[in-house]
């Protein structure tokens, strides 16, 4: 039976649907089998009652072109060839929706030398010019700053509901931008507390930046204000780390329509 590396917070009831999950596949599979990810809630001990296991068996690509996801009552056994792994799906794709499940995901098993460990590292993380794509070329920043400026505007106007509308649509666009500008995929939405709380943001306390999206969240007007009053700086910092001015460059752009933001 293979060895596993097994996360210390899994009790005995995980630790054996796992071993057996690990037999069973280095049974059919031989030298096919390159690994175990740990991933969902139990791969960050971050499990209830009601979550299940959620286990991603890396094979060769032709073992991989024989398996399909297996989904049961208290384990989902997901697979994914080689090539699949070291894939880096860019934003927007369809592959980039399921980066994020590899972040923090515990290796349960490596067997390529680490290789394994090192591409499910890599799809949980940005490189700089996938930042740059992100903040840019995929208007997340503009986005951000649009949606937050009509929410200023509608609060300007009399317009509450309008304000909360806006203010909430702009709040996926922050959070990719200041994941991005960190070099992480930005977590999914039941994880966003866990992995500030975890795995924290340079600059960005979990509570503090938690409540700033409460309070966008509930049409706070102020709360858009404090967060535009910390981005630019960041950006600023990300810029002098990047050798160029182009995110800074591209709020500048929005000139006078800035003085809602003061």
């Amino acid at each position: 039976m293979p060895e596993l590396d097994l996360p210390a917070w899994l009790d005995d009831d995980q630790r054996g649907r796992l071993a057996a999950l690990a037999e069973r596949n280095a049974d059919a599979h031989g030298d096919d089998l390159l690994g175990l990810v740990l991933s969902g809630s139990a791969g960050r001990g971050y499990a209830t009652e009601h979550s299940d296991l959620d286990v991603v068996v890396v094979l060769t690509d032709e073992a991989a072109s024989t398996r399909t996801t297996v989904h049961g009552a208290d384990l989902d056994e997901a697979v994914d060839s080689w090539t699949e792994l070291v894939t880096v799906p860019p934003f927007g794709s369809e592959g980039w929706w399921f980066r994020w499940s590899y972040a923090w995901a515990p290796v349960l098993l490596d067997r390529t030398g680490g290789e394994l460990a090192a591409a499910v590292h890599r799809l949980a993380t940005l490189s700089a010019e996938e930042a740059d794509a992100v903040l840019l070329e995929h208007d997340r920043l503009d986005g951000w700053v649009n949606f937050a400026y009509r929410a200023l505007k509608n609060d300007r106007d009399g317009r509450p509901l309008e304000t909360r509308l806006d203010a909430a649509e702009s709040v996926p666009w922050l959070l990719d931008v200041v994941f991005a500008l960190a070099g992480r995929v930005r977590p999914y939405n039941k994880y966003l507390p866990w992995e500030l709380r975890t795995h924290p943001l340079d600059g960005w306390p979990a509570a503090e930046l938690l409540g700033l999206v409460e309070r966008t969240l509930a049409g706070d007007v102020s709360a858009i204000r404090e967060t535009f009053a910390r981005v630019r700086p960041a950006l600023a910092a990300y810029d002098v780390g990047r050798g160029h001015t182009r995110t800074s460059d591209m709020v500048a752009g929005w000139g006078e329509e800035l003085a809602l933001f003061s």
